[in-house]
């Protein structure tokens, strides 16, 4: 469960009563998109023939660009999800990090669910003892890959949202 029980209107588009824009919406959905690529491998080297991860970061990636649907968005990262289960461990993590991905586009909180599967697949696939050294470099990885106009959002609802993202995203 990465989504709080009470939304925060930062998070939530103008158009359904909060205060997040449209161009704003877009990034944050672009920086999912680079927190699940950096981990994509991952489900490639397990299943090169499943086309579903790639196929949802391009959806999402199309959506920012106005020509995917938001529902269309929405579906793809479902069937990246549905990739992941019968996979294990940082493939099955990698795939539900594109799947977070895509769903960005229908809600935008859906952006930490990206990182956190992206944190958990490169924990998964590091050496033994190495799991939270490659945690926090991906973590700080994924926060220089943060948009300046929604670096300050991004980084306080890690912080508020941490302990439902398995308290991955450390400072």
């Amino acid at each position: 469960m990465i989504l709080p029980p009470e939304r925060d209107p930062r998070l939530t588009t103008v158009r359904r009563g909060g205060t997040l824009t449209d161009a704003d919406h877009r990034l944050l959905a672009l920086w999912a998109v680079a927190c699940a690529e950096h981990v994509l491998p991952l489900v490639e080297a397990e299943r090169p023939d499943d086309p579903r991860p790639r196929a949802a970061l391009e959806a999402v990636r199309g959506w920012v660009r106005g020509e995917v649907g938001m529902m269309a968005s929405r579906a793809a990262g479902g069937h990246a999800m549905g990739a992941a289960r019968d996979l294990r461990g940082a493939s099955r993590f990698a795939a539900y990090a594109c799947g977070q991905a895509a769903c960005v586009a229908h809600v935008a909180a859906h952006d930490l669910g990206a990182a956190a599967y992206a944190l958990k697949a490169v924990r998964a696939a590091a050496a033994p003892g190495e799991a939270e050294a490659a945690g926090r470099a991906e973590c700080a990885w994924q926060r220089a890959q943060l948009p300046q106009a929604v670096r300050g959002l991004v980084l306080e609802d890690q912080e508020r949202r941490n302990p439902l993202c398995w308290d991955l995203f450390h400072t």
